[in-house]
C-alpha cells in the first residue's frame, strides 16, 4: 500500500518514455555551426541578453539551450582561459553543474513550459501567465556577483497573449547577468516586439545521417536496419523526436498508410481510412497520434510546394486543409475531442479538394 504522503512524480511535457530529456543529455546531435555561434557570442565583447532558438520541433533546440546554460553557469568568466580555449559547449559529466542540471534542476536555471494540471491529469494547453511571472521571483533572488541566471522558455509558441506580454515586459528591462533562451518552432509567429528584443538563431533540420546517428546512439536495440531505417530517417523530416516516435507504436505503418491514402484521395478507400483512423485514435496510443500529425504536415508541405508552381490559387486549397486540420488537432487536444473524427475529416477534405 502506497504511503499517503509519498511524493507524486509529475511527468514532463513532451517526454518520450525510455529516452533522456534535453537537460539529461550531454551530447548534441548536429548543429555544430550553431553551437559555435553561441560560444563565440558568449566570449565576445557584447553578448545579447536574449536569444530565439528557432526551428522545427524535435531537432534539438532544448538540448542546445540546456547545453549552453550548463556551459555558462560552469564557466561564468566569459573572458577566462577555459572559455577562450573551448572548442564547443561541452561540460564534463562529473562537473557539479552538469550533475545538478541532469538531476532535474539548478537554482540558476528557470525552465518554463506548459505545466501539469493535477485536476484534469493532463498538461495545460498553453504556457500561462503565472508560469512566466515566476521570472519575477527568480531574478529577484540574490546571487553572487559572478553568477549567471538563465531562463529557458520552452516553447514560446505555447504562450497566450497574457504570458507573451509578461515575457515582453521583462525582456524590455533585463536583469544584470541574465540570459533568456526562447525556443520557438515558428519564430515568425511570435510578437514582433518580442522578436525585436531578441537575437534570432535558427537551427536547421537534421540530416538523414544525423537522424541515423541519433537513433543508433539513443536506441541501439530498437533501430531497424536497411530500408526501414532509411525510410524513418527520411520521413522524420529532420526531427530526431519524430524519428523516435516512428520507431514506437505503429509509426511506419501509419506513415505508409497516410501517404498511400493521401496520394489516392480522389478514389478514397473509406474502409482503409477508418482502419487507419482507429489505429491513430486508439486509447493510450499517443505516439500514433503524434506520428499522424507529423506525417500529414510533411505531406501537405510538399504538396503546397509542388502546387505553388501551378499558381497560388491551386495551392490555396491545401493551405485551407492545413489550417483547418491544425485547428482541429488543437481543439481535440485541448478539449479531449474524438481524434478519429480529425483523421476522417482530413481525408474527406483531401477528397473534396
Amino acid at each position: 500500500m502506497a504511503r499517503a504522503n509519498a511524493p507524486v512524480e509529475i511527468p514532463e511535457v513532451d517526454a518520450l518514455p525510455g529516452f533522456p530529456l534535453p537537460h539529461e543529455r550531454n551530447r548534441l546531435i548536429g548543429h555544430r555551426e550553431t553551437e559555435k555561434e553561441l560560444l563565440d557570442a558568449y566570449r565576445s565583447e557584447r553578448l545579447h541578453h536574449a536569444w530565439i532558438l528557432g526551428g522545427p520541433k524535435g531537432i534539438g533546440k532544448a538540448t542546445l539551450a540546456f547545453r549552453f546554460a550548463q556551459f555558462v553557469i560552469a564557466n561564468p568568466d566569459r573572458f577566462g582561459v577555459v572559455v577562450a580555449s573551448a572548442q564547443d559547449l561541452a561540460v564534463p559529466e562529473e562537473h557539479p553543474v552538469s550533475r545538478q542540471i541532469k538531476a532535474g534542476g539548478h537554482p540558476n536555471v528557470l525552465h518554463l513550459r506548459r505545466p501539469w494540471d493535477e485536476k484534469s491529469k493532463r498538461f495545460k494547453s498553453d504556457l500561462p501567465v503565472d508560469e512566466v511571472r515566476r521570472t519575477v521571483s527568480f531574478f529577484g533572488t540574490t546571487a553572487s556577483a559572478k553568477a549567471w541566471r538563465i531562463c529557458i522558455v520552452d516553447a514560446a509558441d505555447d504562450m497566450n497573449a497574457s504570458s507573451a506580454n509578461a515575457l515582453l515586459k521583462i525582456l524590455e528591462e533585463p536583469p544584470v547577468r541574465c540570459l533568456f533562451l526562447v525556443l520557438s518552432h515558428a519564430p515568425g509567429r511570435l510578437l514582433p516586439t518580442i522578436r525585436s528584443r531578441c537575437r534570432r538563431l535558427d537551427l536547421a533540420p537534421l540530416t538523414p545521417d544525423d537522424i541515423r546517428q541519433g537513433l543508433q546512439e539513443l536506441a541501439p536495440d530498437a533501430v531497424p536496419g536497411g530500408e526501414d531505417l532509411r525510410e524513418i530517417a527520411e520521413t522524420a523530416d529532420g526531427s530526431l523526436r519524430s524519428a523516435i516516435t516512428l520507431l514506437s507504436g505503429d509509426g511506419l505503418t501509419i506513415a505508409r498508410g497516410v501517404k498511400r491514402l493521401a496520394e489516392n484521395a480522389g478514389q478514397l478507400d473509406l474502409a482503409s481510412v477508418h482502419a487507419l483512423a482507429d489505429m491513430v485514435s486508439a486509447r493510450g496510443q499517443t505516439d500514433n497520434w503524434e506520428n499522424f500529425q507529423h506525417v500529414i504536415q510533411i505531406w501537405l508541405h510538399e504538396k503546397m510546394r509542388t502546387e505553388l508552381a501551378q499558381g497560388v490559387g491551386v495551392a490555396r486549397r491545401y493551405v485551407d486543409i492545413w489550417q483547418k486540420t491544425n485547428q482541429a488537432i488543437r481543439d481535440s487536444d485541448a478539449l479531449n475531442l474524438d481524434r478519429k473524427q480529425v483523421v476522417l475529416d482530413f481525408f474527406l477534405a483531401l477528397r473534396a479538394a
